[in-house]
């Protein structure tokens, strides 16, 4: 546990982290995220974290070291694809029960189950993941996975992320640390090249980087590795040979990007995909990087001219969405990277964004943010749902975007709503990803059914009655039964 505790504070002590360089020493120390509370149900928690940013890699047996519930509770948690490998998607936990905690079987019940994973499977790596209940009773998973690597001859990787020890975020921290302790330099590629790139905090959402990987592809630039977004397992461990990369989500892995900067002098930068211009700022930037790593400036070239035509193919597909849309007011209650990088892209057609949320954003995220919007007005950091409720069912937007767990406020107020989070079915990445966006906003916005969700309940209504004509017997039983049914008289009923 010590190491443990080593590497928490100094992953609490980020130097490339703007917002943990103006903290003091004390705060610091703290750490970014709120600490949990004990004995709480905590389901964004380190062990949540590290496995999100880890199980995307698509070739390698994810084994949890814990009771039943810990895996089941984090398997498929987020929406990642793979273009091949399907093991990842396999779930192995060692069951531990109380008699295996009781009799202190936990370690010898881990080896075995390592060792099953092996002869069943064979990986090329198998990642270990304890928890809270592993953790507390002192398993020393760091040696079992040791000693199981000597003995099976492939790389067994300690997971060191408990749930108890903070957030998700900083879970996600950790699984960068245990990448750049266990995997990230263990293997010498023969092909490593002027144009190899590693993409950094990009998980491949509904296939969504299959759709800016082309634009690379054409430019001759190679992705060594994508981290964790379709990824394998030889492709990491050999990522230290790329020449440059680029930091999709600076608030997960941040510290990876700057060890490696740091021992391998590969050189990043933070950017976007979402949105036509800020994907071709992405692409403009890797190809400088590239040339100051010693690629030839011709690629800078190149460069430019794929983005006039992606961009003129793109803008002329979004032609006929601009004047359905412009002016269209829109909700973003997400966080992280999308709060500025989905903002700008929506801005981008005439969207006016009436709000964003900055939750899980990093000091730079809302400063993006305040450019973007000219004022913080707009910002909110965490919104209550009786809030979201109000500003919807008032109509201050005409739709939100967020995650399903806001999709009911959303529904409740009888407001078009878009999955933008995870769980999302739709990939919004590249050019073609910004069409995409644009045509399901469309399609949420202009459905019919809203028309008729806003209509009166028939119940709320008064049958029409023909001009200067006595009620016919239809409409006075029409009548009675609506008014027995809503529990009223006829005075009370307004016509509609």
């Amino acid at each position: 546990m010590s190491s443990l505790r080593a590497k928490i504070q100094d992953v609490f002590n980020e130097p490339a982290c703007e917002q943990n360089r103006r903290k003091d020493a004390k705060a610091r120390k703290e750490g970014c995220s709120k600490p949990l509370t004990p004995g709480a149900a905590a389901g964004g928690c380190a062990f949540d974290g590290a496995k999100i940013v880890l199980q995307p890699i698509t070739d390698v047996a994810h084994l949890i070291h814990a009771p039943l519930a810990c895996e089941g509770n984090s398997w498929d948690n987020r929406g990642a694809a793979s273009s091949g490998p399907t093991l990842w998607r396999t779930s192995f936990t060692t069951d531990l029960t109380e008699l295996d905690v009781v009799l202190g079987q936990g370690e010898r019940k881990l080896f075995k189950a390592i060792r099953e994973i092996k002869e069943a499977y064979g990986p090329p790596a198998i990642f270990v993941y304890p928890t809270c209940v592993t953790a507390l009773i002192g398993d020393d998973i760091e040696a079992v996975c040791k000693r199981a690597a000597e003995k099976f001859g492939l790389p067994v990787v300690p997971v060191n992320a408990p749930g108890f020890v903070g957030s998700k975020n900083l879970g996600n921290k950790l699984a960068g640390e245990a990448l750049l302790e266990h995997v990230i330099g263990t293997v010498e590629p023969d092909d490593a090249g002027l144009y190899d790139i590693n993409i950094l905090g990009e998980f491949n959402l509904s296939g969504e980087f299959w759709l800016v990987k082309p634009l690379l592809d054409r430019l001759g630039i190679r992705v060594r590795a994508c981290i964790p977004g379709d990824a394998r397992y030889l492709d990491i461990a050999s990522a230290h040979r790329a020449r440059a990369a680029m930091m999709v989500c600076s608030t997960a892995l941040i510290n990876l990007a700057r060890k490696m900067e740091q021992r391998w002098e590969i050189p990043f930068f933070e950017g976007s995909f979402y949105g036509i211009t800020d994907t071709s700022e992405a692409l403009r930037q890797i190809s400088q990087l590239l040339v100051k790593k010693g690629a030839d400036p011709e690629i800078l070239g190149r460069t430019e001219a794929l983005i006039e035509e992606e961009e003129a193919i793109a803008w002329k597909k979004l032609t006929a969405y601009r004047p359905r849309l412009e002016g269209k007011r829109v909700l973003l209650n997400t966080g992280g990277v999308k709060s500025w990088s989905v903002v700008h892209a929506l801005m981008e057609i005439g969207i006016e964004i009436v709000g964003t949320s900055v939750k899980k954003s990093t000091v730079e995220d809302k400063e993006r943010v305040k450019q973007l919007l000219k004022d913080d007005n707009h910002m909110f950091e965490q919104m209550a749902p009786r809030e979201l409720y109000a500003m919807l069912s008032e109509h201050k937007a005409d739709i939100m975007l967020s995650g399903g767990r806001t999709q009911f406020i959303a529904l409740k107020a009888k407001t078009p709503w878009l999955d933008i989070n995870q769980e999302r079915q739709h990939p919004y990445a590249g050019y073609d990803g910004m069409v995409e966006l644009v045509r399901q906003i469309d399609l949420a916005i202009y459905n019919p059914i809203w028309c008729q969700v806003r209509e009166p309940a028939p119940w709320d209504c008064q049958p029409a009655v023909r001009e200067g004509l006595p009620r016919t017997k239809s409409e006075t039983a029409t009548l009675h039964a609506v008014q027995e049914f809503a529990g009223t008289t006829a005075g009370d009923l307004s016509e509609c």
